[in-house]
């Protein structure tokens, strides 16, 4: 899997989360973790947009496929 996420918004939420230092490893993990969310969530969104008979995604079916994918 391809790093797409740079490291520097990755260091900023870690340290948003309270963290006093952040390694680049950290970052770099945690951008790898938010990546494979990210696509299983944007797969998720696809399969309710052609099940509502469109080929564009939109905002809802990221919204639906994150509350199914995360359970927020």
């Amino acid at each position: 899997m391809t790093n797409e996420i740079k490291v520097a918004p990755m260091h900023k939420l870690i340290k948003r989360a309270g963290a006093a230092r952040v390694s680049e490893e950290s970052a770099t993990a945690l951008g790898r973790a938010l990546e494979e969310i990210g696509i299983k969530v944007a797969k998720e969104a696809i399969d309710y947009a052609r099940h509502a008979g469109r080929k564009t995604v939109k905002a809802r079916d990221i919204e639906i496929a994150a509350n199914k994918v995360i359970g927020r």
